[in-house]
């Protein structure tokens, strides 16, 4: 088996957990591939991201959510499983706490680990009728009014059917995944992974009856900017990151690719939820 490798290159404990990693895995069989920088930051050679990717038969990331979406939009490509280890603040993405490395180094090396398929978005930047760029991302797909002050005005229809108008500071469209990241801050709802839906949320709306709409992910959705000053952006991930204009299109649908999430055995997404957002119950 060969395990990539990448980690978060500006945290001292990431070099620290990549050399017990190495070591670990190797000491057990496992090859273990590192990517550029996070080799660099071991004193060892690397692959960049595309190599690393076809070469490895899982991705082990040493990070955040962050990480883990810098590392899957370095990649385009066919993605690996992706076993994240957190050593962030918080992490939805993740399956294991820096701590507990020993234990993904044995579910690693026994193959014993569970795997969740998520949805993932496809992304079309169409200008003047013709599609300038697309993307794929795993969370959300934002339009922002950027630093710009003044509200934007966005259309949003649903397989050629108006749905509204959002008067707003943007407008989030989120995976299930994505629901637990910038949907959820503004207001939105939290999705279970395999939900087959797409929620819509609306950024600080002018109108307060503009709330979240969640949708079939089989839906086809068209977002047009219809008013709003200079400086309007699309981000996919908060990766990618390009200007969105009058007369602009934003088609957004399911991608035809999912990304596999491995994380220990007998660990649930109500476990993350729980230990992410600190639920306890009541204590009535």
């Amino acid at each position: 088996m060969k395990a990539g490798l990448v980690a978060r290159a500006d945290k001292p404990q990431a070099a620290v957990l990549t050399r017990s990693l190495v070591e670990a895995l190797g000491a057990r069989g496992v090859e273990v591939l590192l990517e550029t920088r996070t080799a660099e930051a071991v004193g060892a050679r690397g692959l960049d991201e595309q190599e690393l990717g076809a070469a490895c038969d899982l991705l082990i990331v040493l990070g955040g959510d962050g990480t883990i979406l810098r590392a899957l939009h370095r990649m385009r490509g066919a993605v690996p499983p992706i076993f994240g280890i957190n050593v962030g603040s918080l992490g939805f993405l993740t399956g294991v706490h820096g701590e507990e490395w020993p234990k993904a180094v044995e579910s690693i090396v026994a193959g014993d680990f569970r795997l969740s398929a998520r949805t993932m978005l496809r992304v079309e930047l169409v200008r003047e009728g013709v599609t300038v760029e697309a993307f794929t991302g795993l969370n959300d797909a934002v339009v922002s009014r950027g630093q710009h002050s003044q509200l934007i005005k966005v259309a949003v229809r649903i397989d050629e059917e108006e749905l509204s108008v959002y008067h707003a500071d943007g407008l989030i469209v989120a995976t299930p995944t994505g629901s637990t990241a910038y949907s959820m801050s503004a207001g939105g709802p939290l999705l279970l992974p395999d939900s087959a839906c797409l929620v819509i949320t609306p950024i600080c709306p002018h109108v307060l009856t503009n709330r979240s709409t969640v949708v079939s992910d089989h839906a086809r959705l068209e977002l047009r900017l219809v008013g709003g000053g200079p400086g309007v952006t699309v981000n996919v991930d908060g990766q990618e990151i390009r200007d969105f204009g009058p007369g602009d299109v934003l088609r957004i649908s399911r991608a035809a690719e999912k990304l596999r999430l491995a994380t220990l055995p007998g660990r649930t997404f109500s476990d993350v939820l729980r230990d992410k957002l600190k639920w306890s119950g009541s204590n009535v």
